[in-house]
């Protein structure tokens, strides 16, 4: 058992010591991985990342065809603020005058790295640009990605972009809420509603109107993405099979089909109903009906009160019937500018009596209500099931006239600009590093230069786990039961199965192996006791034998006798004196057998008294 306790308690540290460390590699592993990069890529972060004061930035470059980009790190060009108003809004707030600026981040910055920083507060912003080239719905699908960053977190407002349709008459200064566009996506907050928009303006091929289709929320939390002033990656991507995908930080949290994920459908149903059908006025919805063949009993008395007076009652002993529950305050004072005139006569406020705290109740005793065992209430037919019963009517289906079937709507209208035209409560809303491509791998490569270098640094600057842990429990005060737990389960457990149980298998060890000892000794000497024992008390009966039959034999014989009985004294002195010397070494051994151990000690001097005895 000793080397069993042992090897618990070494599998118990071995154990708590590879999940930690185990925890540790997946914690930095989460920290530092880039998802999706190349092999080149990746190991250029990896270098980047040993040392946040050691990066060199360098401007993200597109690697194939794109249709815009935007990095801010040089001279805002192409850029174009609005100039006009928001309509339908009060003329004070309606003029697009918020404050937009070119820098860097607060926090984790990246020196070099700049983005367009949305400034002021409750402010209407409009910004935008023309792309390099016009995005042309056909056979190539549509990558729109960009960086957000929440620096003061955000509480009521949008970061979102629209994709500006293509039109001849489309002026980036006029640029405002009912501008045309064919694609908006971004994330959008107010209050505890945290959105990811997907929006795109369907066409209408019968009647040529618009209309506006919308993606379904995301199964994910997205709150994360809005509080932890981190800079996240958002990407859409439109396939020409008409399926989409949204991500966050290159990871996909929702996708569908624009045929049958979107809202309101972008195919009007078949059939829909006659607005000119009108119900009968016959018709029978009631499932049920009362029983027109049913009789009130005879016995059925409707005027039973549901209450009476319990009539067993009694009033409890010591009931106060004089005492009123409620007493002037005697403590209380007219105030001085109390006008009798004006105010009328002063009364003092009225307090519980304090005799009815000690009494079970004051004042006129009534007895208590109970439930009238008599009562019924008012009768009612039973119901039954409506012999005439016709079904919940509803309108007769008829061909819907503004029915059309767009087999694929991704043949969506040109897009020509990019723009964001937003409100917010909360400002530094930080963006940078837009891509508009066909090719997954160009968007990849994008993100690697630009958010992936963000993302390592922000790695390399992040709190140690102590801090992380304190931070944590600081916004959710429970989680200190979990931490004490956590460490005094390990200690509790090294407690109580390596420290105590150790010392006492080494107590028990040793005294197995005393007692072994002990009793190895003892009953070697008792064996070789017990054998003398027994050829003494041989010796001794035959010798009282032989006397007994030398006296039998008479007196004439007394001269052999002396002979033989000195001849046999001679021998038994011979043999006293060698039971002596017997005794006294077995003496001595029991003596020495005596000292080395206790517990045979009873034993032995019970033997030595029956030798002595004896002899």
């Amino acid at each position: 058992m000793h080397f069993q306790w042992d090897w618990l308690c070494l599998g118990v540290l071995i154990i708590s010591s590879v999940t930690a460390e185990i925890e540790n590699e997946e914690t930095l592993d989460t920290d530092v991985e880039v998802e999706d990069f190349d092999k080149q890529s990746q190991e250029a972060d990896v270098d980047r990342d040993e040392s946040s004061l050691e990066v060199v930035y360098q401007t993200p470059k597109p690697t194939g065809e794109v249709y815009f980009t935007e990095t801010f790190d040089g001279v805002l060009a192409g850029w174009v603020l609005s100039k006009t108003k928001k309509e339908d809004t009060d003329d004070n707030i309606a003029k697009y005058d918020g404050r937009w600026e070119v820098e860097e981040l607060k926090e984790n910055t990246v020196p070099g790295d700049r983005g367009l920083v949305l400034k002021s507060v409750a402010k209407h912003h409009a910004i935008s640009a023309m792309l390099t080239k016009a995005f042309i719905f056909d056979n190539k699908p549509l990558i729109v990605q960009y960086e957000v960053n929440f620096q003061e977190g955000i509480d009521c407002g949008g970061a979102y972009i629209k994709l500006l349709s293509s039109s001849d008459d489309l002026n980036l200064e006029y640029f405002f809420d009912k501008t045309p566009y064919t694609i908006m996506f971004g994330p959008d907050k107010c209050g505890e509603d945290y959105k990811l928009h997907f929006i795109f303006r369907h066409k209408n091929p019968k009647t040529g109107e618009y209309d506006e289709k919308h993606a379904k929320r995301p199964d994910v939390d997205l709150k994360k993405f809005y509080l932890d002033k981190k800079t996240h990656l958002y990407t859409l991507v439109l396939k020409p099979d008409d399926t989409f995908e949204m991500l966050i930080d290159q990871s996909v949290v929702s996708k569908g089909s624009l045929l049958e994920d979107m809202v309101p459908p972008v195919n009007p149903p078949k059939e829909i109903e006659d607005p000119s059908d009108k119900k009968p006025d016959d018709w029978d919805e009631r499932p049920k009906i009362p029983d027109p063949n049913a009789v009130k009993p005879d016995d059925w008395d409707e005027g039973e009160p549901s209450k009476i007076e319990d009539p067993d009652a009694v009033k409890p002993e010591g009931w106060l019937d004089d005492e009123p529950q409620y007493v002037p305050d005697p403590n209380a004072k007219k105030p001085k500018d109390w006008d009798e005139e004006m105010d009328g006569e002063w009364e003092a406020p009225q307090i519980p009596n304090p005799k009815c705290e000690t009494a079970p109740g004051c004042g006129h005793w009534v007895r208590p209500m109970k439930n009238n065992p008599n009562y019924k209430g008012k009768w009612k037919a039973p119901m039954i099931d409506n012999p005439n019963y016709q079904g919940i009517w509803s309108p007769r289906k008829i061909p819907n006239p503004d029915y059309f079937e767009d087999l694929h709507p991704f043949e969506m209208t040109t897009i020509s600009a990019i723009g964001l035209e937003l409100w917010s409560m909360t400002s530094d809303i930080y963006f940078d590093n837009f891509i508009i491509c066909s090719e997954k791998e160009v968007a990849d490569r994008w993100a690697a230069d630009g958010w992936g270098l963000k993302k390592l640094v922000a790695s390399a600057n992040e709190p140690g786990m102590f801090t992380q842990l304190v931070t944590a429990a600081e916004d959710h005060p429970w989680l200190w039961v979990l931490y004490i737990l956590t460490l005094a389960l390990p200690v509790g457990l090294g407690v109580l199965f390596c420290w105590p149980a150790k010392v006492k298998k080494t107590d028990d060890d040793i005294d197995f192996k005393k007692t072994d000892l002990s009793k190895s000794i003892t009953k070697g000497e008792l064996k070789q006791e017990r054998e003398e024992l027994e050829d003494d008390e041989i010796e001794l009966e035959e010798g009282k034998e032989n006397e007994d039959a030398a006296e039998d034999e008479g007196e004439g014989e007394g001269c052999e006798d002396v002979g033989d009985e000195e001849e046999n004294e001679v021998a038994d002195g011979s043999q006293e004196e060698g039971d002596k010397s017997n005794r006294s070494g077995s003496e001595d051994e029991m003596k020495e057998a005596d000292e080395s151990t206790g517990s045979g000690e009873g034993s032995l001097k019970s033997v030595r008294k029956r030798r002595v005895r004896k002899d």
